[in-house]
């Protein structure tokens, strides 16, 4: 039996207790009726507008004194809503499906070539070696004049595109003008194939001893053809250490990614979580075959051109303290898009989740989802990032892309050498070059000469180069401004006089002061055209600071450790 104050005591406890369930269930329900009030509000706002839309659509149909393209504007309102996203959600209607699934894959039907447009024209800037394009004997500065009979002047080069594309084994018929050759018009007749673009198209053994792949993307067979340049090169006894250059590599697949990482470090290794909308929405992506080699020393090349998988795999290696970045920042996009089938075979590529690293954290430079008034958005500053540890206690930090462990400061292009590239001159003259010369030196012996030089040199028509003479126009400008605010008296034109003879242009003698930088143009444009891309990467290879510093690093083993050991305190 309860004694009176325990009958008492018992009394106000189940009270209170009854209150707590009584409280507890109406806020349940307060924030039940709240989420379903909530629910249904949105529900009806999207209801509301989309009936707007389809109004004031119907009314424009109606009503507009012109005509109106129903998919044309339709397209337009949908690009202009997810613009106002982020810059990787976008909707892809059937017609255009063709290039994503390229990006995805590196296969599609057709000759096997890059083009470009110049001046309302459209012209072959690159055969890829082996592709229909290259062994039917099209050229890199050939002018596209017809295709099957159809005229392509005033066409778009993604019009181009899309007509030299098409089923592997079909045939077509292109009609080039060919500079620089006597007989000026060249008809070649070309079989389609399917066209397997390499992610890696170069490896090779570099400063004697040291691995080199160049990676330029990440489909669904990346990872397999690194394996396999991995492989290769650890068969040859010069090899002790290893270069992943991922220099403007724009990314692709993420598995693709997590495969290739997992080439270095251990099996069940964890190379990222995704986060995507409620807690529900989380992914571990771990490492899931043997590795090759957990061991070799590596370096990963970076630049401001390097996200998305790029950076999965860069910052990963770096957060597992598996490899020494290179470089210089990367571009900082850590968010993941997955594609969602839409009515009339279109697809959404929809942002759906952030991908965090090893470390914890997320190297998305910019948050879409808080703009300025105008609209815009800006790049988290470094003052507001947050500081992460990599495995073995380094601080690295989150929200501006991966900053490498050594950092390399490239030369800017000066206005000179931007105006040669920007109007094609080296271009031309690469391809009036290989018009007249049948053979070179090797990649790797290739050098400009004198000879070559000079002759650029003649080659570029003065009356027809844009100078951007910046000097003479802020000298210009400054005595505008002296003769408004009244500084310019005699004493001062004098100076300005002086200045002017100091500062004015020569184009002979700015080629000549630019000489080694422009030579580098040539060389690059030049090998393109007997030795294609492979060549290419050789020759930028030749006076590649990064490639030097690496050296360095993987050839001196306590500098390489001490970068990746804990920073004592």
């Amino acid at each position: 039996m309860r004694t009176l104050a325990q009958q008492n005591e018992y009394t106000i406890m189940k009270t209170q207790n009854n209150l707590r369930k009584f409280i507890f269930l109406v806020l349940i329900t307060l924030v039940g009726s709240s989420f379903i009030a909530s629910s249904k509000n949105e529900k009806a706002a999207i209801t509301r507008n989309l009936d707007i839309f389809n109004s004031v659509y119907k009314e424009l149909q109606v009503f507009y004194v012109d005509s109106i393209d129903a998919e044309k504007s339709i397209n337009t309102a949908i690009n202009a809503m997810l613009n106002d996203i982020d810059p990787y959600t976008e909707y892809i209607p059937a017609k255009d499906q063709d290039a994503f699934k390229t990006m995805t894959t590196g296969e599609y039907g057709g000759i096997g070539s890059y083009i470009m447009e110049r001046n309302g024209k459209v012209y072959i800037s690159e055969p890829y070696e082996g592709s229909p394009a290259q062994k039917s004997g099209l050229k890199a500065g050939d002018m596209i004049v017809k295709i099957d009979n159809d005229t392509t002047l005033g066409w778009k080069s993604s019009k181009v595109s899309e007509r030299l594309k098409g089923q592997a084994g079909t045939p077509l018929t292109v009609v080039v003008k060919r500079p620089y050759v006597e007989d000026s018009i060249v008809t070649i007749n070309i079989m389609r194939e399917k066209i397997q673009v390499p992610s890696v198209p170069y490896y090779a053994v570099v400063k004697d001893n040291i691995g080199y792949i160049y990676l330029t993307s990440f489909t669904d067979k990346s990872a397999k053809e690194v394996r396999n340049a991995l492989v290769e090169l650890k068969k040859d006894p010069r090899v002790k250490s290893i270069i992943l250059d991922l220099r403007s590599n724009g990314g692709g697949l993420l598995e693709s990614a997590v495969k290739i990482v997992g080439l270095f470090v251990p099996k069940n290794t964890e190379v990222l979580r995704t986060k995507g909308k409620g807690h529900l929405n989380e992914k571990v992506y771990k490492t899931t075959s043997a590795p090759i080699d957990t061991e070799i020393p590596l370096a990963v090349f970076i630049d401001g051109g390097s996200a998305s998988s790029s950076e999965i795999v860069a910052g990963a290696l770096q957060d597992l303290d598996r490899a020494v970045i290179i470089g210089s920042r990367s571009f900082g996009k850590g968010l993941v898009q997955s594609t969602r089938q839409l009515p009339y075979d279109g697809l959404l590529k929809v942002t759906i989740a952030k991908y965090y690293i090893p470390s914890g954290r997320l190297i998305q430079a910019i948050d879409y989802s808080h703009r300025n008034p105008d609209g815009s958005v800006a790049r988290i500053p470094d003052s507001l990032t947050s500081v992460f540890k990599t495995v073995h206690g380094r601080e690295v930090r989150d929200g501006g892309g991966i900053t490498p462990d050594i950092k390399i400061t490239y030369p800017a292009a000066n206005r000179l050498t931007y105006n040669i590239v920007r109007d094609n001159w080296a271009f031309d003259y690469a391809t009036r070059f290989a018009a007249t010369t049948p053979t070179i030196a090797s990649a790797h012996d290739f050098v400009i000469t004198d000879s070559i030089f000079n002759d650029f040199k003649e080659f570029i028509d003065p009356d027809k180069f844009q100078y951007d003479k910046v000097c003479e126009t802020m000298l210009s400008d400054l005595k505008e401004t002296a003769k408004i605010e009244g500084y310019a008296n005699d004493s001062i034109n004098a100076q300005f006089e002086i200045l002017e003879k100091m500062l004015k242009h020569n184009l002979n003698r700015d080629l000549d002061n630019n000489r080694k930088e422009i030579s580098e143009l040539l060389a690059n444009e030049i090998i393109k055209r007997y030795y294609y891309q492979k060549g290419q990467i050789i020759e930028s290879l030749k006076n590649d600071i990064a490639l030097d510093s690496a050296a360095v690093i993987l050839n001196d083993l306590n500098a390489y450790r001490k970068i990746l050991s804990p920073i004592e305190k």
